[in-house]
């Protein structure tokens, strides 16, 4: 199962996709936000194009695990997209995963200028592996 993860943010949105079989995600691109309807079209038009059958969305909940201001943007934003497509549409927590995709990039010794136009979609491969390997976990087995 083909699944997109997207890192929401304010001026920009991490996009990740999964490989057929749903194991492995990989960076897709950073979308730079325009206004809601456009960019509710433009991920679900990348869903069609590429035969997504679920999009999980960061969920940014507090270090203590409440929702925030954001985390409450982000729930509206995964409501206005479920309408839009006809695939489940659901969160995960992210707690973390900008900075981490920030630290691998500092590692790979790329310029400040580089790792902002990928942070976004790094940030994205990161939620949706996340994604996967729980899903893994508990699925049922074969």
């Amino acid at each position: 199962m083909r699944v997109l993860g997207i890192d929401y943010g304010r001026k920009r949105i991490g996009l990740a996709l999964s490989d057929p079989d749903g194991i492995i995600a990989s960076p897709l691109s950073v979308y730079l936000r325009s206004d809601i309807r456009t960019d509710v079209d433009h991920i679900a038009r990348l869903a069609r194009e590429n035969g997504v059958e679920r999009i999980v969305i960061g969920l940014p909940l507090n270090m203590d695990g409440s929702a925030g201001g954001m985390a409450d943007e982000v729930a509206a934003f995964a409501e206005q997209l479920s309408a839009r497509v006809k695939i489940p549409v659901v969160t995960f927590d992210e707690r973390l995963t900008s900075e981490e995709a920030e630290r691998v990039l500092i590692q790979a010794d790329m310029s400040r200028r580089k790792r902002r136009g990928v942070r976004d979609s790094i940030a994205a491969v990161l939620i949706l592996q996340g994604y996967l390997e729980r899903a893994r976990k508990e699925a049922p087995p074969e």
